[in-house]
């Protein structure tokens, strides 16, 4: 069992929706993305989604892209996106930490090298939106043989024809991307959402987490009612990128995560 699973049968045990949060690695520089990831936990967040910065993030919209820029330019990479995992985990050694990014960086470490290493510094699951099911014996195999969960993206367009494939050899959570397009660019309609929710979760069995589109405390937890957790991404980096204080930014993140767990 990963931290993920354990994090998930503690969550359904007390009753509560999972709350997920998304910050980019190393964004606006390593000693403040660590701080702001040390903090996440005691504002309420049940999984942090850690992104790795790439230099053509194609499923994010403007405001990622950014970060990721910012990241790159302050000197981030994969391996150090890992150092800060490690570090974090010198203190938490219970949240799980989700991995977020594409193939490119991975590919050139080499996938054997990658898993010993992420294994190593804490990670626990794995979201490479670039790798579809036809690739899975590229990493999403392998990983799951290292230990790692592998959580695959569903989108209002995966019908039920496709849909069986894309979750065959998913494991931890199904991540439900709630609109057509890019990170922050509409909000999630929880109306639209539900009957989805319902549908992958039976094709998976296992919870279905929802993002894009949610940047509210309210539609954080309209969100929840509907589905077995929510993700938040682009409001929580606008504030980073704001330049608002560490403080600012995990006291905004524990509004949302009160949202999700009122759910």
């Amino acid at each position: 069992m990963t931290r993920i699973d354990a994090k998930f049968a503690d969550l359904r045990a007390r009753g509560k929706k999972a709350f997920v949060s998304y910050v980019m690695a190393g964004d606006p520089d390593f000693d403040t993305s660590l701080e702001i990831v040390r903090g996440l936990p005691g504002a309420g967040v049940d999984i942090i989604e850690l992104g790795l910065p790439f230099t053509d993030p194609m499923a994010d919209g403007p405001t990622i892209q950014l970060a990721g820029q910012r990241a790159l330019e302050g000197g981030m990479t994969l391996r150090r996106t890992l150092e800060l995992a490690t570090a974090f985990r010198r203190e938490d050694n219970t949240t799980p930490i989700v991995l977020m990014g594409y193939y490119n960086p991975i590919y050139s470490m080499g996938v054997e090298k990658f898993l010993i290493a992420a294994k190593e510094a804490g990670i626990d699951g794995l979201i490479v939106v670039d790798l579809p099911p036809e690739e899975d014996t590229e990493l999403c195999l392998p990983a799951q043989a290292a230990g790692l969960n592998f959580i695959r993206l569903a989108t209002p367009t995966t019908d039920d024809a496709r849909l069986p494939r894309v979750v065959q050899n998913t494991s931890g959570f199904v991540y439900y991307v709630s609109i057509t397009g890019i990170t922050g660019s509409a909000e999630a309609d929880a109306g639209d959402v539900a009957p989805e929710v319902t549908r992958i979760r039976e094709a998976s069995g296992l919870p279905v987490i929802v993002g894009f589109g949610v940047n509210t405390p309210e539609k954080s937890r309209a969100i929840a009612e509907v589905a077995d957790g929510v993700v938040v991404g682009s409001a929580i980096v606008s504030r980073i990128a704001n330049g608002d204080s560490v403080q600012d930014v995990l006291s905004f993140v524990k509004s949302l995560s009160d949202g999700a767990h009122s759910a």
